[in-house]
């Protein structure tokens, strides 16, 4: 097992969190505003959203995941080349509504990032590593 293919987020409201990742920029075959789930085409993996009840419920209907709010110990990542890019990204999440959690700056391992949350409180990374890192043919992060 070394693969992820799909990164499921619950949302408590589906229209506002569909309206707020399309304005990020994902995409969807989906055209719905408040579809049951929507799954994103994102590079390597899909991205769904799903009302949180009904993935709690998923896991367990007879005795579903505690549904609460703040920081769960995960973090979503983006990352890009450059910290223009960082602070490009951050304009376009600020723009969609994000509460930005960190600005952008160097971090403690050498590159540059700041952090977001999106409606529900996830939180995203955005960062480069300063011309460490490097993107394979699908853009996808090669460490």
């Amino acid at each position: 097992m070394n693969r992820i293919n799909i990164i499921a987020l619950g949302v408590r409201d589906m229209a506002r969190s569909v309206k707020f990742y399309r304005d990020l920029g994902f995409q969807s075959s989906e055209t719905a505003e408040c579809p049951q789930v929507i799954f994103f085409n994102t590079t390597g993996t899909k991205f769904e959203l799903c009302p949180i009840h009904g993935l709690a419920e998923d896991i367990s209907a007879s005795n579903p995941p505690k549904i609460t709010d703040g920081f769960a110990g995960i973090t979503l990542a983006y990352n890009v080349r450059s910290e223009q890019e960082v602070r490009d990204t951050i304009e376009l999440a600020r723009k969609a509504g994000a509460t930005m959690v960190k600005e952008p700056q160097p971090a403690f391992w050498g590159g540059y990032h700041a952090y977001f949350a999106d409606p529900d409180g996830y939180y995203w990374e955005v960062a480069c590593g300063a011309g460490v890192w490097q993107f394979d043919e699908q853009d996808m992060l090669v460490l």
